[in-house]
């Protein structure tokens, strides 16, 4: 953030789920604690097809502290939850999510793909998950291919703003994105609200760059296969929190606990300890 002023907390205590502060500036000090924290990744994606109402149930059901949501932009300006930048692979449609209107996307299936139970499911809105989700579970919200849809964090940022959720004390929220220059704008737009940034390059966990990102990222959240201990530490060590990405075989847990991670980001809820 350079010229930015640097935001500080006297406290971060995310295994109550909640980021609890005196804000005397503008980044949040994350406070690493024991607790290990469980994300539904796309909801309980593992059980349900992703980016659903169903599979968010079942994250919830499944006892996660947060489901984790994927966030694009329809033709006519409507904010979706939908991970991929097409229909194709979680839909009966085709082509590029912001090549359709919210209608149209509507009228899709998004559920028969991964179950003749599911057939009907829709792609939801944003709004609609948070008006459900909220005080339910944490939300970890991702901004998908920001590059598609400029202003798409005003968007993000107005939503929570009209329902008081960019408050910490209220509501468990982080926004994270593989877009860097996303998260400075969601920074500076939301300035109580933690944001992530997501890689999967090595090169982005270099001392420089972690540095680099300390300056308005609360989290650094990896691919799981990039994490160890030192790179939790060098995390740690700059006051920000670290979440890995994606587990989807149980073995691929402890390793992960043993390296000291914060978060683990998983299709599998169950698969994480249980507090």
């Amino acid at each position: 953030m350079n010229d930015m002023i640097k935001k500080t907390a006297v406290a971060s205590i995310l295994s109550m789920g909640i980021i609890s502060s005196i804000y005397t500036t503008t980044t949040l000090a994350y406070e690493p604690s024991d607790q290990v924290q469980t994300v539904a990744h796309r909801g309980a994606a593992g059980y349900a097809p992703e980016n659903t109402m169903a599979a968010f149930h079942k994250g919830v059901e499944m006892k996660a502290d947060y489901i984790e949501i994927d966030v694009q932009e329809t033709k006519d300006g409507e904010l979706v939850v939908i991970h991929d930048v097409t229909l194709d692979r979680t839909t009966n449609g085709t082509g590029y999510v912001k090549n359709h209107t919210l209608q149209e996307i509507r009228q899709l299936d998004a559920g028969s793909y991964f179950g003749e139970e599911f057939a009907g499911e829709k792609v939801p809105t944003f709004e609609e998950v948070l008006d459900e989700f909220r005080g339910k579970s944490g939300i970890l919200i991702e901004l998908k291919a920001t590059y598609y849809y400029p202003g798409i964090e005003e968007k993000v940022a107005a939503a929570l703003k009209e329902r008081n959720m960019h408050l910490p004390a209220h509501d468990k929220i982080i926004i994270q994105s593989f877009e860097f220059d996303s998260m400075q704008r969601m920074d500076k737009l939301l300035p109580q609200v933690p944001v992530g940034v997501l890689t999967s390059r090595a090169t982005d966990l270099s001392e420089a760059k972690l540095s680099e990102f300390a300056a308005y990222a609360e989290f650094v959240n990896p691919s799981r296969t990039l994490v160890n201990s030192s790179i939790v530490d060098e995390v740690h060590e700059r006051h920000m929190g670290i979440m890995a990405w994606t587990v989807r075989k149980q073995e691929e847990v402890q390793p992960l606990l043993d390296a000291g991670v914060d978060g683990i980001i998983t299709d599998y809820p169950d698969y994480t300890p249980r507090h």
